[in-house]
């Protein structure tokens, strides 16, 4: 059965838009230990650019989302246990590594890291 690529489309915003607000969230939790970090490595604070970059990579990951369930489901078959497999398989790749790498090459702190992945 083909992919409904305005399902996906449509559906992959809703799922930018969830993850753009959790990011929106991240800020009174965290606070200035972002800025901190940054200033340590003398670098500037986020501009308006990378708050851009993040917004819209952020549609395209909630876009990238829902086709890997649409494309997983022929598979795994419909529902919570491939929701799950496809959302840990993209978090592992999207967020764990790269932020893991972050903390290896010494240029984020362990404890923002760890607020930050999860």
């Amino acid at each position: 059965m083909p992919i409904n690529i305005k399902s996906v489309f449509t559906s992959g915003l809703v799922a930018g838009i969830i993850i753009n607000i959790s990011a929106m969230g991240m800020v009174p939790i965290v606070g200035n230990e972002m800025n901190t970090a940054l200033e340590n490595r003398a670098l500037p604070p986020l501009s308006s650019g990378a708050m851009a970059y993040f917004g819209i990579m952020s549609f395209i990951l909630g876009i990238f989302l829902v086709w890997f369930y649409a494309a997983m489901s022929p598979r795994f078959g419909p529902g919570i246990k491939t929701a799950v497999i496809v959302s840990v398989v993209v978090w592992f790749l999207t967020y764990f590594w790269s932020n893991a790498s972050m903390v290896a090459f010494g240029f984020m702190p362990f404890t923002l890291t760890v607020i930050g992945t999860t």
